[in-house]
């Protein structure tokens, strides 16, 4: 082996057979150690309350049955605990030595333990469970095995060395310790202990490491590099965050600070769980509400009363006389308390199913909080943003081709990206939306050379290009149709490369008029996005290509193109061509380096057609490779979409078959709505329009362009969908167009009540005179939708689909038109509380509106 190979260290594929095999003879060590009885790790009993030193070796469990494993006092958040170097160490020991780890609840009971620990021992048994604590102590638990005296020391090196010296950030400590490590390893290689990979020492080394800043990670020499990346490449840490998960301990208490109905409703029926039979803490059962299918049987539905019978009937914990699943169920029941705030009329439905309403009360706090606000109530992951989670996304969208129109092929991108860049600004993040324009590239050779024959007097006299697709199609005709104009293109590309000032004018004078084009597109759909094209990266794809060079990550393919091979994918990334040239893989590769190293971005999203998602899954791969991202601190998302489709199910098309225009067809949308704005107006049914001529055309704009947007936004992105004007401005149905005729019907319901009542909807709340009452079922039933719309944005962020908040406010404004029609809101008794309502659920939808990106209308 060359000495550049040696450097080099082995391949990433190398790397994840030999975390592979090294899993599995953990796996197997494990067993035989069982089998022997063997076992090691700090521990103690926890009848005792004395503190016990991590090193000592457990007593064995008097149970004779298999034992179980819990873990208790995790950090309460996803974010803390794997952040927590014993929370790790015990998930990594439970995934590696196969024993499955449960939740272990608190640790009120060790008062002699301030951190994670490991209760284990015969589930049906009455002893005391053993305790291991420290994250030494819990992975020497679960490894099974008899330390010896090597694997001792190298523990001990963790914890009295490696641990305080990456911690006090003392750069000779720091060094003194990895040299000791790096020494080992350049005499045993990939293991500390001079065998395979991920013995117990070497988890315990690398999983510190892997905690440590990225600062320090990236300074570390090649050979613990690889030591690390052999463990942050195994299965076992993969699976690591999906475990922690399931770890976390409940909440059991309710928040009124929080606006999550669900969570309201979790919180009550896990604090009745956990008080009526306290083993389920210990069984790994979720405790979640469920919102009911069928509002008629209830709210919210709790389903977890049959799986915890089944965990309990497994333990020996069914308490006497309970011996059925609707048993369990009627015990959670009998432990909420009456007096809880969030819920009432709980019952028993089918083999277990725990129904319940939300109380009036709850919910009138909730209308009453929209209308003092003025707003919609924010979950509280958008509230609770420390800095950190204010940090940078950027949502990259649209991206249209210069020296081409915007077409129908550039709608969902556009209309869905400017919706999450709105929804995460909701958030508190902080939001850059760039335009990824392709700039650049050997079409730009042709298009120079058209322009300095149809046009040579571009320099005084700027040519006044006002159909680009013409221009584009008659350049590309004389590039098939001339060899000679295809030489000389072909020579403007190097040209426009090497920087050559007439190519360039020429450039830019593309990019200005397709500017000007994209920005009539952008005004009629309130798009506010940053051009970021791919011109602006080619000067940072070498150093990223040299980048990887240096880590030994390029794999040079025939003909000399650069690649980079990642984990699922046969084909590789090309960072660099044969050629010398650089292709989309190059400027995404060097585009994500910027946007993380310079934008500081934490989180980005690209939204593109569907069939690109494999190409961006790669490039995420690469940069997790490379060590730029990992999962803890960065999300990377892909939002693919479907395609927009003609009556015939093919890509939408004009009649002569050309690609639709999009300014094009979003005057059509505004055009057809004037005409049936007009038509409203002349009605003679009584049942005339409320706009003036004068208002109409910003009226139909703001109708037909939400038409367009709702229509796309309304159903999961990665679907296709048939383009149809009269279905997207149909006033009934899930439509834009009717959800704006419900909002300008209360709004006008409103004004009514001012106008011919005398009840001013806006004094009655200055003054602090808003009540609300909630007696008729349509009127609870409009509460309780109002409600929902918390736990629709967190459900929003999860995936970044806005379609879910299109569903809340169809719903929303079902529910409002059923409380207006069942309810006499103008002259009855009740009516200061009903106009108070219907604001608070105008309010909801305007806010709805405006994080799907259309304008609202106030009366139509």
């Amino acid at each position: 082996m060359s000495e550049a190979e040696e450097k080099k260290g082995p391949s990433k594929k190398e790397l994840k057979k030999l975390a592979k095999k090294a899993q599995k003879d953990a796996a197997k060590a494990s067993s035989k150690a069982e089998k022997s009885g063997g076992s090691g790790g700090g521990a103690a009993s926890a009848g005792n309350n004395k503190s016990a030193p991590s090193a000592s070796t457990p007593t064995k469990s008097s149970s004779v049955g298999p034992p179980v494993y819990r873990l208790a006092n995790v950090p309460s958040s996803l974010a803390a605990a794997l952040k927590d170097s014993c929370t790790i160490k015990a998930c990594m020991g439970s995934i590696l030595y196969s024993q499955k780890l449960l939740p272990g609840g608190g640790s009120s009971s060790l008062p002699f333990v301030h951190g994670p620990a490991l209760l284990y021992g015969d589930a049906a048994s009455t002893s005391p469970p053993v305790v291991a604590f420290g994250g030494n102590g819990i992975l020497k638990a679960l490894s099974g095995q008899s330390v010896n005296s090597t694997t001792d020391d190298w523990l001990e090196f963790e914890r009295t060395e490696l641990r305080p010296a990456l911690m006090s950030g003392n750069a000779k400590k720091i060094d003194k310790s990895v040299q000791k490590l790096a020494s080992a390893l350049e005499v045993h290689g990939v293991s500390v202990m001079g065998t395979e990979p991920l013995t117990l020492a070497d988890v315990a080394i690398t999983v510190t490491l892997l905690l440590s800043s990225k600062a320090i990670q990236q300074t570390l020499p090649p050979s613990i590099q690889t030591y690390v990346e052999i463990t942050q490449n195994s299965p076992a840490y993969q699976q690591i965050k999906s475990l922690v998960s399931s770890l976390l301990p409940p909440a059991t208490s309710y928040d009124p600070t929080n606006p999550s109905l669900l969570q309201a409703a979790s919180a009550i029926f896990a604090g009745a769980i956990f008080s009526t039979f306290p083993m389920a803490q210990s069984l790994g059962i979720e405790i979640k509400a469920f919102k009911c299918k069928d509002i008629k049987h209830g709210d919210y539905q709790c389903n977890v009363a049959m799986p915890l019978f089944q965990k309990l009937k497994g333990a020996g914990g069914l308490p006497d006389g309970v011996k059925t699943p609707q048993q369990v169920a009627q015990a959670i029941i009998d432990g909420v308390p009456v007096d809880n705030p969030v819920l009432c009329e709980l019952t028993v439905n089918g083999p277990g199913f725990i129904m319940s309403r939300i109380k009036e009360e709850y919910l009138v706090r909730g209308v009453n909080e929209i209308i003092t606000r003025g707003a919609p109530v924010k979950p509280k992951c958008c509230t609770d943003n420390d800095d950190e989670d204010k940090s940078g996304v950027v949502v990259d969208f649209s991206s249209p081709n210069i020296a081409k129109e915007m077409h129908v092929g550039h709608l969902r991108s556009t209309i869905i990206g400017e919706a999450v860049c709105r929804i995460l600004e909701y958030s508190g993040k902080n939001v850059d939306r760039v335009n990824h324009v392709g700039d650049w590239g050997t079409q730009f050779g042709m298009l120079i050379q058209y322009l300095k024959e149809e046009y040579p007097n571009f320099h005084e006299d700027p040519p006044n290009i006002t159909d680009l697709t013409a221009f584009y199609k008659n350049a590309k005709s004389r590039f098939d149709e001339s060899a000679e104009f295809k030489k000389i293109s072909q020579l403007n590309v190097v040209k426009l490369q090497a920087g050559d000032e007439e190519c360039r004018k020429i450039w830019q004078v593309l990019c200005d008029v397709s500017r000007l084009e994209f920005e009539k597109v952008y005004a009629r759909l309130d798009i506010s996005v940053k051009e970021c094209g791919e011109s602006f990266y080619n000067d940072k794809i070498a150093p990223v290509i040299d980048e990887f060079d240096s880590r030994g990550m390029i794999s040079v393919e025939e003909g000399g193109a650069k690649c980079v091979f990642v984990p699922n994918f046969k084909i590789p990334l090309m960072l660099q061509k044969s050629d010398g040239g650089y292709g989309y893989d190059s400027t995404d590769m060097a585009a994500i380096k910027y946007r993380l190293d310079e934008l500081k971005a934490r989180q980005i999203v690209y939204i593109t057609d569907f069939t690109q998602g494999d190409h961006f899954q790669m490039v995420f791969a690469a940069a997790k490779k490379i060590g730029w991202v990992d999962d803890d601190s960065h999300r990377l998302d892909h939002i693919g979409f479907g395609t927009v489709q003609g009556e015939d199910g093919k890509r939408f098309k004009t009649r002569s078959g050309d690609t639709v225009r999009l300014v094009d067809l979003l005057d059509e949308a505004v055009s057809r709505m004037e005409a049936s704005l007009r038509e409203r107006n002349s009605s003679s049914d009584g049942k005339g329009g409320n706009v003036s001529e004068e208002e109409i055309h910003k009226t139909a704009c703001a109708m037909g362009y939400g038409a367009v947007k709702y229509f796309d936004l309304r159903r999961n992105p990665t679907s296709n969908y048939i383009f149809s004007y009269d279905r997207m401005l149909d006033t009934k149905g899930n439509t834009a167009i009717y959800l704006l005729y419900a909002h300008a019907r209360l709004e006008s319901i409103i004004s009514k009540g001012k106008a011919d009542f005398g009840v001013d909807v806006d004094a009655l709340i200055s003054d602090g005179k808003s009540k609300i009452a909630l007696s008729h079922k349509s009127e609870r039933n409009l509460g309780l939708h109002l409600e929902f719309f918390a736990d629709t944005i967190e459900e929003t962020l999860a995936d970044l689909y806005p379609y879910h908040i299109c569903d809340f406010v169809y719903a929303l404004s079902i529910a409002a038109s059923e409380f207006v029609t069942q309810c006499k809101v103008l002259g009855s008794p009740e009516m200061e509380s009903r106009l108070l309502l219907c604001r608070a659920t105008a309010i909801t939808m305007r806010q709805c509106f405006d994080l799907l990106g259309i304008r609202h209308v106030m009366r139509i």
